[in-house]
């Protein structure tokens, strides 16, 4: 006779930073399911309050939030929670931050400003997080050190250098995090309540 079916642990990670930054595109190239988009066309109802400055091109918009899940074993499934990255929608980032081990901000070198809210929102909370600085079409103008500064980090938050079209790459910022989340909670469990 089979004993009880132990289940996976699952671990909840969201996937924040700006408006147009790729949080769509790291969840889809690393998601081992479809992943599920709530990406809608952008309207005339966004002129004016989307800032497409940055991102001149971009034709939809994530309206609540994307998902994923990434299986990394018998014991452990990551599930990826990809926030809204316009201002409008930020409401909704508390009740998708419960139960978070950790996030990844994702952050464009030509617009740092755009992430600045998520690294404050995971630093006021205690959340821990990496920084995944896209570096859209290969261009990497800044050193890590130089990105740790703009942000100000107050956290010992790694800091990636990423394409995250690439799964390999989106699995490094990924794999970063982890190892963060890790450290953060053994020096919650030294340090004691």
């Amino acid at each position: 006779m089979n004993g009880p079916v132990a289940m996976p642990t699952a671990l909840k990670i969201l996937i924040a930073g700006g408006f147009g930054v790729g949080k769509t595109t790291m969840i889809g190239s690393v998601s081992e399911v479809a992943p599920l988009e709530t990406e809608e066309y952008m309207t005339t109802a966004s002129l004016g309050v989307d800032d497409l400055a940055g991102t001149p091109d971009k034709k939809t918009t994530t309206v609540a939030m994307d998902f994923g899940r990434i299986t990394l074993d018998a014991d452990h499934v990551l599930y990826l929670f990809g926030t809204p990255g316009q201002d409008r929608f930020w409401f909704m980032w508390d009740d998708l931050s419960l139960g978070a081990i950790g996030a990844v901000v994702l952050a464009d070198p030509r617009r740092m400003s755009d992430c600045f809210a998520s690294v404050d929102f995971f630093e006021q909370r205690g959340i821990p997080f990496a920084v995944g600085v896209n570096c859209f079409y290969g261009r990497r103008e800044f050193s890590t050190d130089q990105i740790r500064t703009a942000l100000n980090l107050r956290t010992p938050a790694p800091v990636i250098m990423c394409d995250v079209r690439h799964r390999s790459s989106s699995k490094n910022v990924l794999l970063a995090l982890l190892e963060s989340a890790k450290a953060a909670a053994a020096n919650r469990l030294v340090a004691g309540p």
